[in-house]
């Protein structure tokens, strides 16, 4: 082969390289994008609700917590 076509060979291969990994990373970008498409952040108004649940100390806990002497 001559020196002209070495160097389109090189550019050639240059220019798949290229290619492939910007594929990779638009494969990467695109699908990152609707990760986070999928995450909806939560409403002011249900964290507000979510405050207000979990443990509540009522009656019949007192009672059983004076029964059980703790």
């Amino acid at each position: 082969m001559s020196r002209q076509d070495d160097s389109g060979l090189k550019s050639r291969r240059k220019f798949l390289k290229t290619m492939a990994a910007t594929g990779g990373a638009v494969a990467v970008t695109a699908g990152m994008g609707q990760a986070l498409a999928g995450m909806d952040p939560e409403p002011e108004a249900l964290q507000a609700e979510k405050s207000d649940t979990g443990y509540h100390e009522t009656q019949h806990i007192r009672d059983y917590y004076a029964r059980a002497e703790i």
